[in-house]
């Protein structure tokens, strides 16, 4: 069967609940009613049995029937019977009246040929043991024909409060939903060409609005993502391009004619550090890859930072001494994380730093040991980074120094993405600040256990 609409599902329920509490209003009025009939009936026979008692101070006087007459007619619907103490009847003010009655004292409800009585049953005399029955009988016959009329009242409006209901619910249901529509026609639009599109977060009611600005997000998202997907395998095309040019070009020029063995060996070596370039290119992108898939999972052994960053230090001390660069270390603290990926991380950042630092300048590594966490920054003297392109450092293939060629083989611009991605892997976070001739990486990292 076809699933239910969620406009139907409304409407339906809307009618449901319209028609279960009408029905209860409906059940509720007709008991009170009944019950305020009862009451008014036992109200009447009380006040009857009064006045028979007081007409018949004597059961066996001649007067009686001439007595019961008179006060039986004041009141058209109501009939008498006298029965003996031991049952036995002594007097009916009509023909038509059942045959037997309930014998319990008190107030009941009869049925015969059609009619509907109400019976009050009491002595005549209360203080005397062995005194007759009165047997006040009611014609409550329309009585119960309103209250069978009022019974199929309630049933009508049920049924139409339900349906007048279930139209009025489907009409504001889908006016209600219409937002969703709306919501539904902008996603069936969305291509990897029009991710730009966006819903109208304003004209949303409050309960579609967080949901709104969600998709909205989402939206942004995957056009940030797409977007830097395409710029990424541009990228890969841009950086390949030239050492596979290189390569052809190389090759080709070689095999034109017979050379030297010398010359082949020369040109084999100088394709060597192409492809050897090519394939660190190619490892890059692939740990890029597994860190976008959460597939980076470092080891957890207890590193001291200072020591780790000595040793990175002293490695690159003979480059920093023929640059005029000053290396230098500040504070320590522990850690539980991978040496080999903090290791790579650092090596990036001081790599960068060196390069960036002009001679005479200085590289120092700052490690700030707090209760829960550390932070340990790289930084640099030197020409500042403009403001506005501190937020791309991180991306792929991008390069903040415009003299740079494309297609070098010695830094294709994946370094500090690695990083980046080496620090969120251990569940910390970097960034990058440039101020008063100094650059610095920042990176914060959790202790761990």
């Amino acid at each position: 069967m076809r699933r239910l609409s969620l406009s139907a599902r409304l409407a339906l329920l809307f009618a449901a609940c319209t028609a279960v509490v009408s029905l209860f209003a409906g059940v509720l009025f007709s008991r009170a009613s009944e019950a305020h009939f009862i009451e008014l009936d036992q109200q009447l026979l009380e006040d009857k049995l009064i006045g028979l008692r007081r007409a018949l101070p004597d059961i066996q006087s001649s007067q009686r029937d001439a007595r019961l007459a008179d006060e039986l007619s004041r009141q058209a619907d109501l009939s008498l019977r006298i029965s003996g103490s031991d049952g036995r009847r002594w007097y009916d003010s009509s023909s038509n009246l059942p045959q037997t009655l309930p014998r319990q004292p008190g107030l009941s409800t009869v049925s015969h040929d059609g009619t509907d009585y109400r019976v009050l049953n009491a002595p005549l005399y209360p203080d005397t043991p062995d005194s007759p029955q009165l047997s006040l009988l009611l014609d409550i016959t329309h009585h119960q024909h309103f209250l069978q009329r009022m019974q199929h009242l309630i049933w009508l409006t049920v049924g139409l409060s339900a349906l007048a209901t279930a139209l009025l619910g489907a009409w504001a249901a889908r006016s209600g939903l219409r937002p969703l529509r709306r919501m539904s026609a902008v996603a069936s639009g969305v291509s990897a060409q029009s991710l730009n599109a966006r819903l109208p977060e304003e004209d949303m009611p409050p309960e579609l609005a967080e949901m709104a600005h969600h998709f909205n997000a989402m939206l942004g998202r995957l056009d940030d993502s797409f977007q830097r997907l395409s710029a990424f395998s541009a990228d890969i095309a841009h950086e390949l391009r030239t050492p596979l040019s290189n390569l052809l070009t190389h090759t080709q020029v070689t095999l034109t004619r017979p050379r030297p063995l010398e010359d082949y060996r020369e040109a084999l070596h100088s394709n060597l550090e192409e492809l050897q370039w090519m394939a660190q290119l190619v490892n890059d992108m692939l740990y890029l890859a597994k860190a976008d898939h959460g597939l980076l999972m470092p080891k957890r052994e207890p590193l001291e930072l200072a020591e780790e960053v000595d040793l990175l230090l002293e490695f690159f001390a003979p480059l920093a001494e023929d640059a005029r660069v000053t290396l230098s270390r500040d504070g320590d603290a522990r850690l539980q994380g991978d040496r080999n990926m903090l290791r790579r991380a650092l090596s990036n950042l001081l790599d960068n730093a060196l390069r960036f630092t002009p001679a005479g300048g200085e590289v120092r590594v700052r490690i700030n040991d707090q209760a829960k966490s550390l932070s340990l920054s790289v930084e640099n003297s030197g020409e500042g980074i403009p403001a506005d392109l501190l937020p791309r450092l991180f991306d792929r293939f991008y390069r903040a120094d415009p003299a740079r060629h494309e297609g070098s083989s010695e830094h294709a611009g994946l370094g500090l993405a690695i990083t980046q991605s080496i620090v969120r892997a251990h569940g910390g976070q970097i960034r990058c600040e440039s101020e008063n001739g100094w650059t610095r990486f920042v990176i914060e990292l959790p202790k761990g256990e």
